[in-house]
């Protein structure tokens, strides 16, 4: 299954992973949790657990939420039944959408977004 992994610190990464539970689990670091964010055909799978782990960075704020992403996820396009590749039409879209590289630094008010461009 070809999907598009964000990591934080990084630009996004086209990447095929076998679709099985066992290797969307090891993409995010622990139990997925699918969200459905954005109007295309298309999943944001992330750990489930993430904002409970310490060790874990955040990644990308997500306005469409009014949440930020914490560790590593993944966007896939969605099946009839499951997840399947993301077309090369919203890889390249959501490869731009996710490109610039955010760093969050804490504040009284809340986390304080730094985002870095090419």
């Amino acid at each position: 299954m070809k999907v598009l992994i964000v990591e934080p610190r990084k630009c996004p990464r086209e990447a095929e992973i076998d679709g099985s539970l066992e290797s969307m689990q090891k993409t995010v670091g622990g139990y997925i949790q699918a969200i459905y964010p954005f109007e295309d055909e298309i999943a944001l799978v992330c750990d489930d657990e993430s904002k409970l782990k310490s060790d874990t960075e955040w990644n990308r704020m997500l306005p469409e939420t009014g949440d930020i992403i914490k560790g590593t996820f993944f966007i896939a396009g969605l099946g009839a039944e499951d997840f399947t590749d993301l077309s090369p039409e919203l890889m390249e879209k959501y490869r731009q959408r996710f490109w610039n590289i955010e760093l969050f630094i804490p504040t009284p008010n809340g986390l304080m977004p730094i985002i870095i461009g090419d």
